[in-house]
């Protein structure tokens, strides 16, 4: 017989160690994004109890509570304001508020398909109150509708000043330490739907899209009225909106406290953010890890000066700021931009949907996954890939069964870090994809602009959900690295022993496959290799 025959027989005969390392390799695949799924849905519970398809329609509006769920009162300048913040009552006026909440930015993105200028988005009710500031003065609309409802006029000094006490109550009740209303001197009044002051046109209760009502702020001339480039410039601080109602309607009760007061806050809470992380992150971590796998194979197939090239490129999103990734994306991806407009010519305009928010996801998390696979990779005994080419193996089977299976341990590893960070993602995904409630509003967003807005509360629940997710990750890691470096503490001491009773080693002895399945014998299941 031959020694190309002889070889080609003894890797027949050791198909059997091969396919049992395959094996395991699956088993433990199939293991690692078992757990990473069960991760998510149990912190999707909450979200599959509590969220409604109206949670998801709602564009950068603050979370409030029910119509008239107001909850202890407060009393400033002859108004009685809810403690919550969105309900007041003046004694002997003929109306009340409700629904109010502050708008602590705008945004300066088109609406549809059109450029408005600085808008507000009010809500899905139309005839709202409205006062935007601009620190110098305060523009008020008080629809026609509410004023005939009401019997009172937009002009008089009277049923002005009870706008005044009313707005100037809720506002300091909401402004949580910015600029408030109440320092404002000079008040302009209005019915009508725009209003222009020095050249700064003030649109109110807007249907820009449908069943969706907005305040924008334009230049006469169409300009934007927030770049310094414009004429007419103007600093816009906050706006506030509400509904006028019959003083009857408005309730102002005792607050809920202890359990009950988590029970309606948790039966309250807008859990949209946690659907769009999730979605998210588990679609971005399909491509991270393709695209990490491949990017590490092939740099290690190139020469040492192309290999510098591209790992300098695959790496540097991991050490700039994630803003600079999310303008740099921008600039390739924008409405302007040649790529851009072939996505919005298709009809699938990319920019502020939430597949950008993926796309944001995959490149600042792709150098986790990239690094510590190419390392693994590189951490190889050579020796042994190059017995494999010996034996006539292909590059694709020696990737799938035997590189791949033994440096699962820092790929799963790898994978779990690259989620976090596709997780915790910020910078990058505001840029690229806005912040859309129930479509690009992640929850690290959300934490940012509930800040902004004043709900403090949510704030602090969603930081507690990353917290937790976190935490997660880390024990994930930390278990599984104690179990493979003990069970292969006890392999190399069982091997040592075995070499002790033997002159050959198990590469002299059984060839390639033999080499790799005494390697994992002393490993447990999920463990190996």
């Amino acid at each position: 017989m031959t020694s190309e025959e002889t070889g080609h027989h003894r890797l027949e005969k050791r198909e059997g160690p091969t396919y049992m390392l395959s094996k395991t390799f699956t088993r433990r695949a199939f293991g690692t994004i078992a757990v990473l799924l069960a991760i998510a849905l149990a912190c999707a519970m909450p979200c599959l109890a509590f969220a409604t398809d109206e949670s998801l329609g709602s564009v950068d509006k603050p979370t409030k509570s029910a119509e008239g769920n107001a909850s202890e009162q407060q009393t400033v300048n002859g108004v009685t304001v809810s403690a919550e913040g969105d309900s007041a009552l003046i004694e002997g006026c003929s109306f009340g508020i409700n629904d109010f909440y502050r708008a602590q930015a705008g945004s300066n993105k088109a609406v549809g398909d059109r450029y408005w200028g600085y808008n507000y988005y009010i809500g899905t009710q139309p005839d709202n109150l409205s006062v935007i500031s601009t620190g110098e003065y305060a523009v008020v609309y008080i629809p026609k509708a509410t004023q005939e409802a009401f019997g009172f006029l937009y002009d008089n000094h009277n049923d002005q000043d009870y706008i005044k006490r009313y707005f100037t109550a809720l506002d300091d009740a909401n402004a949580k330490g910015s600029s408030r209303l109440s320092n404002v001197s000079k008040w302009y009044f209005t019915e009508q739907q725009s209003f222009e002051v020095n050249g700064v046109v003030f649109n109110f209760d807007q249907e820009l899209d449908e069943g969706r009502y907005y305040a924008y702020i334009i230049g006469s001339d169409g300009s934007d009225v927030t770049s310094k480039a414009s004429s007419s410039q103007v600093r816009l601080e906050f706006a506030d909106f509400a509904q006028a109602v019959p003083p009857s309607d408005v309730q102002i009760v005792q607050a809920n406290t202890g359990l009950a007061w988590l029970a309606n806050f948790l039966a309250t809470m807008d859990y949209s953010p946690l659907w769009v992380t999730l979605r998210t992150t588990l679609i971005a971590i399909v491509f991270i890890f393709i695209l990490g796998l491949a990017a590490a194979y092939f740099t290690m197939r190139i020469s040492p000066r192309a290999q510098s090239i591209f790992d300098a490129i695959f790496t540097i999103p991991m050490v700039l700021p994630p803003t600079v990734c999310g303008f740099l994306l921008l600039l390739a991806f924008g409405r302007s931009t040649p790529v851009g407009q072939w996505f919005i010519d298709v009809g699938f305009p990319l920019v502020f949907s939430w597949q950008a928010t993926v796309i944001a996801a995959v490149v600042v998390a792709f150098p986790l996954m990239y690094r510590s696979s190419r390392g693994a990779f590189e951490n190889l005994d050579p020796n042994m890939l190059d017995a494999a080419r010996t034996l006539g193996w292909s590059n694709i089977r020696i990737f799938f069964k035997l590189m791949l299976p033994l440096a699962w341990s820092s790929i799963a590893a790898a994978t779990v870090l690259a989620y976090a960070r596709a997780l915790g993602e910020f910078g990058a995904t505001l840029f690229l994809a806005g912040n859309y409630a129930g479509v690009t509003r992640t929850i690290p967003i959300a934490i940012y602009f509930e800040w902004m807005n004043g709900n403090t509360d949510i704030a602090i629940f969603w930081t507690i959900v990353i917290i937790i997710f976190s935490f997660i990750v880390i024990m994930f890691i930390n278990l599984w690295s104690s179990r493979t470096t003990k069970y292969r503490r006890r392999q190399t001491n069982k091997k040592r022993h075995d070499i002790g009773h033997n002159t050959h080693t198990p590469h002299m002895e059984g060839g390639l496959e033999s080499a790799i399945a005494t390697e994992d014998a002393g490993l447990p299941e999920g463990a190996r290799s």
